[in-house]
């Protein structure tokens, strides 16, 4: 029997001898017309609410991934749907070939909260990741005067920005790279935390150095302590660009409002993503001062849906939210009593615990199992994480998860990990 079957049969368990022919049937239509492009564990959601996804079977899930943050704010947040309900009414789209009433109030709010003076809306992270780095070449050649198309920027091993063709060329997960060179040059990969290393990258043609503030997807790596302010102080020394990919670590997640406020550091620009769209639309940004933002202009970038009617009401409401700063407070605090819990469970099939605020990546010990195995023994459970690099698993919640519901899904990981070794989830 393989794993996807033993998930079946759990769920068959749980919700009635008819359904895995509902879940089946869905999975193998996804199968049949969806690019092949992602492993979902086989969950099919119907609906959702705060912390809690409902599916087709009626079976409800603790849902602790809140998809890779996009729904930091909760399952359709009250606050965010009166926000758009609101602006379907009005108008939703009108490109940028004229203006709207949403994009100006939506700018000038996203860029009081970063402390900069402009904003390049966009829509999904890699976008923001993408035009960030064409501003920053940009700037290098208009402002610090790097000769056209021979500018660099610094990267960190292990990161991950997306996986566009550029993104993916600097990118050291192969999975992502093989097959699709050739790849975009100009780049240069130093080991995350090391700032001696970024120190001797730099050159007089670098442009820009391009972080995650905690990595994620490499399983909510914390830098040491001294990193990031010593990054700020050596791009404002050489005049390069601190450019902070906060599109997960970003909007509240772990405990501040950026994951740079941790170090009190400022970077030149923020890449903001996921959580900016409240879980209902996609929604990045490139925010910088106008020294930086500056140097585009007419026809040099765009996007037709990049700021649109929508998701700049949307993406006002979401600023306004963290304007008061509650869901920072409910990181800070809950993220402490998750970590605590978690860190209980080391020596007991958990070797490390990583991680700030609602946010955490969990070495679980090979042993035990893979990590897409121990997901998919928590998703019989009710409990919905998702596995990176072998035997890791990352918990991020959305923020409105209570006490009480924390401690169930511990509960529910320490009696899967009290289960012991079986066999590997299947490739």
């Amino acid at each position: 029997m393989s794993i996807l079957d033993d998930m079946a049969t759990a769920v068959s368990e749980r919700a009635g001898s008819e359904a895995p022919s509902r879940t089946a049937a869905a999975i193998a239509l996804d199968d049949r017309y969806a690019a092949h492009n992602y492993s979902p564990l086989p969950v099919v959601a119907t609906t959702a609410d705060g912390a809690w996804i409902t599916d087709v079977e009626g079976r409800r899930f603790l849902d602790c991934l809140a998809a890779y943050s996009a729904v930091n704010f909760g399952h359709r947040n009250p606050e965010i749907i009166a926000a758009a309900h609101a602006q379907l009414d009005a108008v939703t789209l009108v490109s940028r070939a004229f203006h709207s009433d949403r994009l100006g109030p939506f700018c000038a709010a996203l860029a009081e909260l970063c402390g900069k003076d402009m904003v390049l809306p966009m829509n999904s992270g890699a976008e923001a990741v993408e035009s960030g780095l064409k501003v920053a070449r940009k700037w290098g050649t208009d402002v610090k005067g790097v000769p056209a198309g021979e500018g660099n920027v610094i990267v960190a091993r292990n990161n991950f920005h997306g996986r566009t063709t550029t993104i993916i060329s600097f990118s050291d997960d192969e999975t992502a790279r093989r097959g699709f060179g050739p790849y975009t040059p100009g780049f240069r990969s130093v080991p995350f935390g090391d700032a001696d290393a970024m120190a001797a990258a730099i050159d007089d043609h670098t442009v820009a150095v391009l972080i995650e503030p905690i990595q994620g997807e490499a399983g909510i790596v914390v830098p040491p302590q001294d990193y990031l302010p010593r990054v700020r102080r050596l791009c404002s020394e050489r005049n390069v660009l601190m450019i902070a990919d906060e599109i997960q670590s970003g909007l509240a997640r772990t405990g501040r409002t950026f994951a740079c406020d941790h170090w009190g550091v400022v970077p030149d620009v923020y890449l903001l993503g996921k959580a900016l769209g409240g879980g209902v639309v996609p929604l990045s940004a490139v925010v910088a001062d106008r020294d930086v933002l500056g140097v585009l202009h007419p026809g040099e970038h765009g996007s037709t849906f990049g700021g649109n009617p929508l998701a700049a009401a949307i993406g006002t409401t979401v600023v306004e939210m963290l304007r008061r700063g509650e869901y920072q407070s409910r990181a800070t605090e809950l993220g402490a009593r998750l970590h605590a819990r978690l860190h209980g469970l080391i020596g007991h099939g958990v070797l490390a615990v990583r991680g700030l605020g609602l946010w955490a990546g969990v070495d679980v010990d090979p042993a035990i199992g893979s990590g897409k195995h121990v997901s998919l023994r928590l998703a019989a459970r009710g409990v919905l994480v998702k596995d990176t690099h072998g035997s890791t698993l990352r918990f991020a919640p959305p923020l409105v998860i209570t006490e009480e519901e924390i401690d169930w899904v511990v509960d529910q990981f320490a009696a899967v990990l009290a289960e012991g070794h079986v066999t590997s989830a299947p490739a």
